[in-house]
């Protein structure tokens, strides 16, 4: 094929990441706090098409979105990781100016410091926390 007779791609762009949980409003109302972003969209009861509920919410600044799909099956991941159970599939990284600041917002917003950091970063410079449903997510200066 010649560069003229390849195929476009079509337009695709990244919308949102969703965070499985057990309860929806529980974990959108901490990253609403955490981050200072509000709800933009929710299903109802009338209009579910699957799940025990899904909302969505925006940076007011633009980029990429967070949603959150209470499924009643969900299990915390367990972190540490341990072979056998739920572990993490992903987390947060999330840059901040002032960590000590930003573990104690964290943690009014909601969020509790995770019992085992890592050993290889001093607590100067990062800080695993883990949110309501137990998602870890990390507080680095940066």
């Amino acid at each position: 094929m010649t560069p003229s007779s390849t195929p476009q791609r079509p337009v695709i762009r990244w919308g949102a990441v969703c965070i499985d949980c057990a309860d929806a409003e529980e974990l959108a109302a901490f990253y609403s706090r955490l981050l200072g972003w509000e709800i933009t969209s929710r299903d109802t009861p009338d209009s579910r098409q699957g799940g025990a509920g899904w909302i969505l919410m925006r940076d007011p600044a633009g980029g990429v979105g967070l949603s959150f799909q209470a499924e009643e099956w969900y299990q915390p991941p367990v972190w540490p990781e341990e072979p056998g159970a739920q572990t993490k599939m992903s987390h947060f990284e999330i840059g901040v100016d002032d960590l000590e600041a930003a573990v104690a917002h964290a943690i009014a917003a909601g969020a509790r410091e995770a019992p085992l950091q890592p050993q290889d970063r001093g607590r100067d410079e990062l800080r695993v926390m883990l949110d309501p449903a137990g998602h870890p997510f990390c507080l680095f200066v940066g």
